[in-house]
């Protein structure tokens, strides 16, 4: 292994303990066929690994959905996992056929399929028994799923790292939620991970979530940090300072005057220019246009 990929595959080790580590359990890991398969295949690579050297036992259990998409070559997963010696499941259901018959030509499908697949894996992995579904989503789905859910849904929510589902019957855990796309990129091309194109939703143009991915890479550009800025500000939020009553009690405000009152910045002989306005401790001087006469508001 070449020494940059050997670096890269400790950082994803590393991001991938930061979520995993915790206690004794099963973990159905989600194989994607689709292009994001990539990240799949390097979650399932670097959890085997990390499996053989973590001070905590788990299990591994892979699954994946065929839903029966014409013309699916459904003999490459299987032979690519038997090949790693894991356990695994391949879960079929006709999905494709719902979505075809539900969604309009043209339209986004990405939204019925997903909800489609989600029901059933949450299902499977309550029946063997598993604690934990572990999903291949990266820190640049997250950034990107929070500004659809802002510009389409009118919310701001995301994907977090680790979720308790809304029935609370299963955990969701995303091992690469710390993880750059670019990395698993280099990672899964070194590997040369078996991906598989989807036809159903790799065809559509336009999609929402596309849009956003060239909005966010053409931030990138300006600035190198801008994803990682906006990720770490999701881990910095300030509910006082948003506008979300359920997240805090703006309606009940109390004035606190019990303490001496702080002093200002500047002396009273310190004036600060405000491009056109000197404030000042005792009031606001205005500059005014040459030949009127100054005047002077007073603090209220």
């Amino acid at each position: 292994m070449p020494i940059c990929v050997g670096k890269l595959f400790l950082i994803l080790l590393l991001y991938n303990g930061k979520i995993v580590l915790s206690s004794k359990f099963i973990v159905l890991i989600v194989i994607s066929y689709r292009i994001q398969g990539k990240d799949s295949y390097t979650m399932l690579d670097i959890l085997m690994n990390l499996q053989k050297s973590a001070p905590v036992k788990f299990e591994l259990v892979a699954v994946n959905m065929d839903q029966k998409q014409p013309g699916f070559p459904e003999h490459v997963l299987p032979n690519y996992l038997d090949s790693l010696g894991i356990e695994y499941y391949i879960v079929n259901k006709d999905t494709y056929s719902i979505v075809k018959e539900k969604i309009p030509e043209g339209k986004t499908t990405c939204g019925l399929c997903s909800r489609l697949r989600r029901g059933t894996l949450y299902g499977f992995a309550e029946d063997i028994g598993a604690n934990k579904i572990a999903l291949g989503h990266h820190k640049d789905d997250i950034v990107q799923t929070l500004f659809l859910n802002m510009f389409y849904g009118s919310r701001m929510a995301a994907m977090p790292p680790k979720l308790l589902s809304d029935d609370k019957r299963n955990v969701i855990i995303r091992p690469l939620a710390y993880c750059r796309e670019a990395d698993i990129e280099q990672f899964s091309a070194y590997k040369e991970f078996p991906i598989i194109p989807c036809n159903l939703c790799g065809s559509q143009e336009n999609l929402q979530r596309q849009n956003i991915r060239q909005m966010l890479l053409s931030w990138e550009k300006q600035d190198g940090s801008r994803i990682e800025k906006i990720f770490s500000a999701m881990q910095n939020i300030a509910p006082s300072q948003m506008a979300d009553p359920n997240l805090f009690n703006f309606a009940d405000l109390t004035l606190d005057r019990s303490e001496p009152r702080a002093e200002y910045p500047f002396d009273a002989q310190q004036t600060i220019d405000a491009g056109g306005v000197s404030l000042s401790p005792t009031g606001v001087q205005t500059q005014l246009p040459a030949g009127i006469e100054t005047i002077k508001v007073t603090q209220l």
